[in-house]
């Protein structure tokens, strides 16, 4: 009866993936909208396998939350960090996609702006 069996595959998949967004949801900040946390628990989930924390600890997961807020904070809040780190966090976050997401103007591009202008050479 191959039809049971998958239908028990369908269930046991769908079993493991309630159980990964329940394990995540602990994680949430109660100051995260819907989307921060849409988007930042499919990053947790994507790395959790990799950062299980080993039997006799280690922080593993430590590390892989404090990644995902990092990578929340630079895309949601415009947050700027180490370039090795903002390098990292934004590899492991390739392929999420996160709609509408808030534009910023850095230092940089406002003192650029408040700058007068060069004037030309006088004659």
């Amino acid at each position: 009866m191959v039809g049971g069996e998958a239908a028990a595959a369908v269930e046991e998949l769908i079993s493991g993936v309630r159980r990964a967004t329940d394990f995540a949801e602990q994680f949430r900040s109660y100051s995260e909208s819907e989307k921060q946390w849409k988007a930042r628990m499919e990053f947790i989930l994507r790395h959790l396998p990799d950062y299980r924390d080993p039997p006799d600890g280690g922080g593993r997961l430590d590390q892989l939350l404090s990644l995902s807020m990092v990578w929340a904070n630079h895309l949601f809040l415009g947050c700027s960090y180490n370039k090795d780190l903002l390098d990292k966090v934004m590899e492991m976050a390739d392929g999420i996609e996160v709609e509408d997401l808030p534009q910023f103007t850095t230092r940089s591009e406002l003192m650029k702006k408040c700058q007068p202008p060069e004037s030309s050479p006088q004659r």
